[in-house]
């Protein structure tokens, strides 16, 4: 064989397996692992919420939901909640036209708003503890503070996630490896909505009836 038609069928196979690395892009392998772990998190939710579906009415002589829960706070809380997801949704559109100064201003909203519902999240939890009523009082308010507060931990995790975002992003910018991230990021603060939901609508509304 020549030496000519070895290079060629180097430079062939060179080709391909650089064609073949362009086709599995490894962004996309990230956001689908990341979405594989969303639906692990998803069952860990499902069982705080049918664990608390079955304790709902242990409240061992003590007050109910309909007692203790305030509606128009945690209707504020929730509002900031949502509102921040579509504060990141703007912040994600600014990030595909590379405009960095929108996506600091409203990746900062978004967590000025998340810091805003895990503070009122505390001061929920602190207002019950002060009355008597903290997760050792019942079987009730034991389901309650641990839907609810791995729920706020799960926050906790995104604004520290967004943290580290701000200053990747300060370093080396809009790179496809933050652009991921980013988007990996967005997946879980609008999980985390569709979650709270779910705890507002189960926890609270209902409890509340």
């Amino acid at each position: 064989m020549s030496s000519a038609t070895t290079d060629t069928m180097t430079g062939a196979a060179h080709a391909a397996a650089h064609g073949h690395e362009e086709h599995h892009d490894p962004g996309e392998n990230t956001v689908l692992g990341f979405w594989i772990y969303l639906m692990s998190d998803c069952l860990i939710f499902s069982c705080l919420f049918a664990t608390y579906a079955v304790l709902s009415s242990s409240t061992n002589g003590g007050p109910s939901g309909a007692e203790l829960f305030e509606l128009p706070f945690v209707a504020w809380e929730t509002a900031l909640l949502l509102l921040s997801s579509l504060t990141f949704g703007l912040g994600m559109i600014a990030v595909h036209k590379h405009k960095l100064g929108q996506v600091y201003g409203w990746l900062g909203v978004t967590f000025l708003l998340g810091a805003g519902f895990l503070g009122m999240e505390i001061y929920e939890f602190r207002h019950l503890i002060h009355q008597g009523y903290g997760p050792g009082h019942s079987a009730f308010l034991s389901a309650f503070f641990t839907l609810v507060g791995t729920h706020g931990l799960h926050v906790a995790s995104g604004l520290l996630w967004l943290i580290v975002m701000f200053v990747q992003v300060a370093q080396n910018g809009l790179t496809p490896t933050n652009k991921t991230r980013l988007a990996c990021l967005s997946l879980f603060w609008h999980f985390l909505d569709i979650i709270w939901i779910g705890v507002f609508s189960v926890v609270y509304l209902f409890g509340a009836l």
